[in-house]
């Protein structure tokens, strides 16, 4: 047994154990495997212990992960999760099934203009990130803009609003890690309540929340997509692909 695979299991062991002490489902909770800097052989690995949703945070290397691993396309699913500029939407438009970092309305009209040049596709899914810390080195937007944005990514044609992403500033305090995520999840909730017959809310369904360190604490708040990389694929170094 590899590696990968031993750490895969340890991973959604700790996403059940963490889901029944919340009193939820754990099937409710999607495991998001980042394999950023790593080779598409640590995709294939985990592939094959049955991991088939994968995250990648630099486009360059995201685009040619994808397309070494053409072959197995019609079982991967490939979420951008990084910062994205708005030189490189094209390449995630024609590329990726979701994004999880936008945090401009430029970026998402970008997005759905260029997604619709690639109709067998289909619609391009869609999160909003919070700068939930406010660290002026992350990216992500305020709790005062987010559902300005939500409303007019509704409305455009080629993108499906799935919910909200943050990366809380690292901390060892698990009270804290919960505050940070819980605010995110009353913004979500707010959100969902208030606009929950509106067109374009339909989907409205995902918190993507939770990293290798602090995964319980989100599931505790109400995360339903965990994107875990160092766990599942080991210490990062350099970019290895």
């Amino acid at each position: 047994m590899s590696q990968i695979t031993i750490n895969l299991m340890q991973v959604r062991q700790r996403l059940e154990l963490a889901a029944l002490a919340a009193k939820r489902e754990p099937e409710d909770i999607q495991l998001l495997a980042v394999s950023k800097t790593f080779l598409p052989r640590a995709v294939e690995e985990a592939m094959h212990a049955g991991q088939t949703v994968f995250g990648e945070n630099y486009v360059q290397e995201g685009v040619e992960k994808i397309q070494q691993l053409a072959k197995l396309r019609p079982w991967l699913e490939w979420h951008f999760i990084g910062p994205l500029q708005s030189n490189k939407t094209r390449e995630v438009a024609e590329h990726f099934d979701w994004v999880h970092s936008i945090d401009r309305l430029k970026i998402a009209e970008r997005l759905s203009s260029q997604r619709g040049e690639f109709p067998d596709l289909g619609v391009l899914q869609v999160c909003i990130q919070i700068n939930v810390s406010e660290e002026n080195s992350k990216s992500g937007i305020s709790f005062e803009e987010v559902e300005s944005l939500c409303n007019a990514i509704t409305k455009l044609p080629n993108l499906s609003l799935r919910g909200l992403m943050a990366i809380p500033a690292p901390s060892d305090d698990v009270n804290q890690q919960r505050r940070s995520f819980a605010a995110v999840r009353e913004c979500f909730a707010g959100i969902k309540a208030k606009h929950a017959s509106d067109v374009g809310y339909d989907f409205f369904d995902t918190l993507s929340m939770g990293m290798s360190d602090d995964m319980e604490a989100a599931i505790a708040e109400g995360s339903t997509m965990v994107r875990i990389g160092s766990a599942i694929f080991g210490k990062r170094d350099k970019i290895k692909a």
